[in-house]
């Protein structure tokens, strides 16, 4: 592998299997992981240096407080625009850039998805192909974005995630989190929505009392 890339690490789903997958194609080296005023931010860094250290990556917390000032306190995290941050995955992925210009990685791992591209915008196929087309003229080793689960439904990662033994004991996806590392998910939030649909058609439907 002569390829080196550096991962945006969430804890969640999506990022972790996203790992997996571009673990076997790539060097990964350094995981970025960002405090955004998440609710949940606490049980996520866990799982993320869970997930960094079965992988073997250095991992970086990097603190963005500006965001947090546009983060709602008091949301139900049960639709689309109770969960929407604007601009974070644009922020992350070029804050990404920055590191691969400095340290001359090759590419960007990022755990985007076709079932939450069809919400979200910042998780879509066009806006993979403009980030690209952006780090051309911003950056001078012009990093390319991966992101390996652009063409999976949920199902289809967690059935993934079943196939290759990935961690998911590490998993952390939901919105709605205590400052309780430990707690299973809230079964309630979008992102717990989304999984446990996800978990009730796959290969192995019996996770569902193990993640919730």
């Amino acid at each position: 592998m002569d390829k080196n890339g550096i991962i945006l690490l969430s804890g969640g789903l999506d990022s972790l299997v996203s790992l997996d997958i571009a673990s076997r194609k790539m060097n990964i080296e350094l995981a970025l992981m960002f405090d955004y005023g998440q609710y949940a931010y606490y049980e996520e860094k866990q799982a993320a240096i869970d997930i960094a250290n079965f992988y073997n990556l250095k991992l970086k917390f990097i603190d963005l407080p500006f965001i947090k000032e546009m983060n709602c306190a008091n949301r139900n995290f049960e639709d689309f625009e109770s969960v929407w941050v604007p601009n974070r995955n644009g922020l992350f992925l070029n804050i990404a850039a920055s590191f691969c210009d400095k340290y001359n990685y090759d590419f960007i791992v990022f755990g985007a998805n076709k079932e939450e591209g069809r919400q979200f915008p910042d998780n879509s196929d066009k806006f993979v192909k403009i980030s690209d087309e952006f780090f051309k003229y911003s950056t001078l080793n012009k990093p390319i974005v991966f992101a390996p689960c652009l063409q999976f439904d949920k199902i289809e990662i967690v059935n993934y995630a079943i196939d290759n033994n990935v961690p998911l004991k590490f998993l952390k996806s939901c919105y709605d989190s205590s400052l309780n590392t430990g707690k299973k998910h809230c079964g309630k939030c979008l992102s717990c929505k989304l999984l446990k649909n996800a978990i009730q058609k796959s290969k192995k439907p019996e996770l569902i009392k193990e993640i919730f």
